[in-house]
């Protein structure tokens, strides 16, 4: 039997902050000298991002976004700031909408939930009041120094709900973040596969799905 969940929140309980993400790669190339696609831009900062999480020294995310954005924009050649780029990002992950099937989902799960999720707790917490959503625990990279698939990440959100590894399901979006990282600390994922793509074979999936929804049936 499920006694718990463990969430993760952009992606899975809000909509995650792709498009803004390459509007600001999009601004990025066209000030870019030579000239690049925002594509291209979009893929290198997708890839020194995981880069500056992954170092040796722990950065809270809008470091992270910045420090790996501005690297990007000297490489390609644009001048301008990474700061004020970054600015429309920040203030989407205060109020980012709900994704569909999130209010319904949560108006009846009945399990104690704790939020797992990589962003920064101030910005979390802005989210979580911008939709006037609450949960029985939260746990942010912030707080425990360190990223996702992390394994402290899940041991401290079972810690939070006072539960085993096989008590709970832990539910995301993300294969690398959070399927693998709950499979490691010896969790059920739940994968919320809410852009279509083919999962391959091996990935350590207990259930797959396109929204929250659909876990409702699992948990009774």
């Amino acid at each position: 039997m499920i006694k718990g969940l463990l969430l993760d929140f952009y992606g899975t309980v809000v909509e995650d902050d792709d498009a803004i993400m390459q509007a600001i790669a999009d601004q990025v190339a066209a000030g870019a000298s030579p000239s690049v696609a925002g594509g291209e831009v979009m893929d290198a900062w997708a890839w020194e991002y995981e880069a500056v999480a992954a170092g040796p020294q722990f950065r809270t995310l809008r470091h992270c976004a910045m420090h790996s954005l501005a690297r990007v924009m000297a490489a390609v050649g644009c001048a301008g700031d990474p700061v004020r780029l970054c600015a429309a990002q920040f203030e989407y992950w205060q109020s980012p909408p709900l994704r569909p099937g999130t209010r319904e989902f949560l108006s009846r799960v009945t399990v104690p939930i704790c939020v797992v999720s990589d962003v920064d707790r101030a910005d979390l917490d802005a989210a979580m009041a911008h939709h006037g959503l609450a949960f029985t625990a939260v746990v942010t990279s912030e707080e425990v120094r360190a990223y996702k698939p992390d394994r402290d990440m899940f041991t401290r959100a079972l810690a939070a709900l006072d539960l085993r590894a096989d008590d709970v399901l832990h539910v995301g979006d993300s294969t690398s973040a959070d399927v693998y990282g709950a499979h490691a600390a010896g969790i059920q994922a739940v994968w919320i596969n809410h852009r279509g793509h083919t999962r391959p074979d091996d990935t350590p999936v207990a259930y797959e799905m396109t929204d929250l929804t659909q876990l409702i049936e699992i948990l009774q």
